[in-house]
């Protein structure tokens, strides 16, 4: 049988037993997997890279060295929360990398979502080379694969094409120097945070919703240009923040906004104006493999409508998508 095949056999981990007793046995693997060796971990600040880490300082303490990658295409105020939290609330041995520029600069003129995502995955194994160079017996790469990422990202029959590839599948180069460590690769994201609440992680870390590994770069559609992503960037936090506001953020499991590379005309102050259209997409799922969208009241959408058309440059149209997965993925891109 394959390592990245979950066994027919394996049980849900759906309580905090179940999860006790795979947090003993990943703690055991990794020891042996890893000895004294240092391990470099993408530490995202998502659920999943949250609980990778967890679990690797209950196994090998300060063996592990966190690096947070901020690529440019992060969520507003997005990398700053990653460092309050763990370097200065969890003491982790962090490492935060600026590279907004070497991301975007690669990304100038790539319109292609599968490129997009093969250039921002080996760019990620880049930085993390560069920043093993500069210590010491850097030998092992850690993830924060399940397995959805898996199966959406590999044929899982002849003559089927996959779904989409994950910068930590299908972008990783042939030429890998480092050995990858993944305990959660064989999960489902429902079962992840089963096991970082058994961890002891707290509620707002382990709910927390999904972001794709390429962030931003996967919602805004298309060539990514800085003006269309920072209007990406502005629009998402208003979405965010008024689903906190209406209680929504604890009912739905993702919400974002999507900006194509499409205008359209407008009127704003009695003359033509052309934007582009933002998409707002909120859906609920268990396991990432279906989802259902979320019925969101009018005057929700509306509050949101008004802000982001007068608040956010450059957007003069906001639409709800309403495909469930299947047909639609998650993520546009």
């Amino acid at each position: 049988m394959e390592n990245n095949v979950r066994p027919a056999t394996m049980e849900r981990i759906t309580t905090q037993t179940l999860a006790e007793a795979f947090i003993q046995e990943q703690v055991a693997n990794i020891q042996a997997q890893v000895g004294n060796k240092k391990v470099l971990l993408a530490l995202s600040g998502g659920v999943d890279s949250s609980v990778v880490a967890a679990l690797l300082i209950k196994a090998i303490g300060k063996q592990l060295v966190c690096v947070h990658v901020n690529h440019g295409l992060m969520r507003k105020n997005e990398s700053e929360g990653v460092v309050e939290v763990f370097r200065n609330q969890m003491d982790a041995n962090l490492v935060y990398v600026d590279a907004t520029d070497r991301f975007l600069g690669l990304l100038a003129g790539v319109s292609d979502p599968e490129k997009k995502r093969k250039i921002i995955g080996k760019e990620f194994i880049e930085v993390f080379a560069e920043e093993a160079r500069k210590l010491e017996d850097i030998t092992y790469l850690a993830q924060g694969t399940i397995y959805p990422d898996i199966l959406e990202s590999i044929q899982k029959a002849e003559g089927k094409k996959a779904v989409k590839s994950h910068h930590n599948v299908g972008g990783l180069p042939e030429d890998l120097k480092f050995e990858l460590v993944e305990p959660l690769k064989l999960l489902y994201k429902d079962e992840v945070r089963v096991v970082g609440r058994a961890l002891g992680l707290p509620a707002e870390m382990v709910d927390r919703q999904p972001f794709p590994g390429p962030g931003l770069g996967v919602r805004c559609l298309g060539a990514i240009t800085r003006d269309r992503l920072e209007a990406l960037r502005e629009a998402d936090a208003i979405l965010r923040e008024e689903f906190a506001n209406s209680g929504l953020s604890k009912k739905v499991w993702q919400f974002f906004v999507v900006i194509p590379d499409v205008k359209s005309v407008g009127v704003k102050d009695d003359s033509r104006y052309e934007g582009w259209p933002a998409i707002l997409r909120a859906v609920n799922s268990k396991d990432a493999m279906t989802a259902t969208v979320e019925e969101i009241p009018y005057e929700v959408l509306h509050t949101i409508t008004r802000r982001i058309t007068a608040e956010v440059p450059g957007i003069n149209r906001v639409l709800y998508d309403l495909t469930p997965k299947p047909t639609g993925t998650i993520e546009w891109e």
